[in-house]
């Protein structure tokens, strides 16, 4: 059952409306990972609560607790629980989204203020959390929108669960879902999830996505002098801290990313023909990889190789060195103490319980290989399992059928690199099928300066989320 006319031509004639919405929800700098701006998120969360209310939402505001950041001790944002429909007779549809965002200075490079929606003569709106996540959670409200000015019944019930940490782990929403999703808990009969919080792959064809990398964080630090030593009077007196880190992260991967851990690449069983099909069959290629990245740097010339690179299989990154100078200019320090700072993206069967072990005991056993006086120090920060979901199922034809009404073309079936944890979470506690449905392009620059949201997939965006709902009213479970 397609979405009504109406519904489609209702959405382009409030664009400018819901552009100015758009607009007021990222003035406000809902930053989680900046403890000066935790009121900033808390007052996010009431305005996108008074939003949901004056749409016909029952809401509630739910605590969830205190964390420690940069040494003091906050409140947690609150989460958003809501509730539109209760018709037995209908399917109900669990809509996940954060309102929280990344940091952003126009310092760091952005061309405009980026808490100011911008919108550029191409289409783009530019501002910090546009496209990840507050544009998509809009896209809900703009379809609520529809049915609460014409009167008409939403084809399914809907509960929404939003929260306002997802940019810094998503601290306290996993017990949230499991308690919630037990019998009596807010989440109680809800017959599958949809999720609005990633990207097409490129910048002209709609995904659907069945899977996201998990992921495991380690920081390593290696520490020996009392104090950072002078070069001219220490340099080949002592074993330094930087050197033997700088042969520690060398010997987690190599050049063409294949992980030296043992064990870790043997996890993962290769992929079977079908599978492969699925990637030969992906609108992109190895110029569109080199795009994003912004030079010629691809792995491989092969297109199926280097997409399974980005979704089905493993990857070590080196992300920096916390304690080394880093400063212009040059300073002929040894420093006393580096630590240094990898990820592991995990795909299935891997979990970091699985994985951390192995990194561990490779770390200790490279390290006892230089025969340093220096010690070493292994500690995991974070990590989430990977998830992978069933992508014929109805809710996913659903989307798929949505997808073809609003767009006249076949979406691509991906798995993403990146991590929500929250997905898996909420797929194990319920039980039930999850679909990532995104309305984003893969050039948004989601956590990077000028993130942006084209117009055109603001409105049709909006258009496929409600589209989704009227497909998934009538399909059969």
């Amino acid at each position: 059952m397609a979405a009504p006319t109406e519904f489609l031509t209702y959405i382009d004639s409030k664009a400018d409306a819901f552009i100015q919405r758009l607009a007021d929800a990222v003035a406000i700098q809902s930053v989680s990972g900046d403890a000066k701006r935790r009121g900033e998120v808390v007052r996010m969360a009431h305005w996108l609560d008074g939003q949901l209310k004056a749409l016909g939402v029952e809401t509630k505001l739910v605590d969830l607790g205190k964390h420690v950041m940069d040494g003091v001790e906050l409140d947690l944002p609150p989460a958003i629980l809501g509730s539109i429909g209760n018709d037995p007779k209908k399917k109900t549809v669990l809509i996940y989204g954060h309102f929280d965002v990344q940091p952003a200075n126009k310092s760091d490079g952005w061309d405009t203020e980026p808490f100011e929606l911008v919108i550029k003569e191409n289409g783009q709106l530019v501002g910090r959390g546009s496209s990840d996540d507050k544009g998509p959670i809009l896209g809900w409200l703009n379809v609520l929108e529809y049915h609460r000015d014409n009167q008409k019944p939403l084809p399914v019930n809907i509960k929404f669960c939003f929260e306002g940490m997802e940019e810094s782990g998503s601290e306290g929403l996993d017990e949230l879902v499991e308690k919630e999703s037990k019998a009596g808990g807010y989440f109680e009969g809800v017959d599958c999830v949809c999720i609005s919080d990633n990207y097409w792959l490129n910048d002209r064809t709609p995904v659907l996505t069945y899977g996201l990398r998990g992921l495991t964080y380690f920081k390593v630090t290696v520490s020996g002098p009392g104090r950072d030593l002078h070069s001219g009077v220490f340099g080949r007196t002592v074993h330094e801290p930087m050197t033997d880190l700088i042969h520690l992260m060398g010997r987690l991967v190599d050049q063409q990313g294949n992980i030296l851990v043992p064990g870790v690449d043997e996890m993962v069983p290769p992929a079977d023909d079908e599978e492969k099909a699925i990637y030969e069959a992906l609108d992109y290629s190895i110029s569109d990889v080199e795009s994003a990245a912004g030079g010629q740097i691809s792995l491989t010339s092969n297109k199926v190789d280097l997409l399974m690179g980005r979704m089905r299989n493993p990857s070590l990154s080196l992300h920096g060195i916390e304690g080394a100078f880093s400063e212009p200019g040059a300073k002929t320090v040894i420093p006393a103490k580096v630590s240094g700072k990898f990820s592991i993206r995990l795909v299935p069967p891997q979990t970091p319980e699985a994985v951390n072990p192995l990194v561990i005991e490779y770390l200790k056993s490279e390290f006892a290989k230089l025969n340093t006086k220096n010690k070493l120090e292994i500690e995991g920060l974070h990590g989430g399992k990977p998830w992978v979901a069933d992508h014929k199922h109805w809710n996913f034809e659903a989307a798929k059928r949505a997808t073809r009404s609003v767009y006249k073309q076949e979406p691509d079936l991906t798995r993403e690199g990146g991590s929500i944890p929250v997905t898996l979470t909420f797929a194990e506690s319920l039980g039930v099928n999850v679909l990532l449905l995104p309305m984003g392009r893969g050039d948004d620059g989601a956590h990077s300066t000028n993130e942006k949201l084209d117009r055109s997939n603001f409105i049709e965006g909006s258009k496929l989320l409600g589209s989704y709902l009227y497909e998934l009213a009538a399909i059969s479970k």
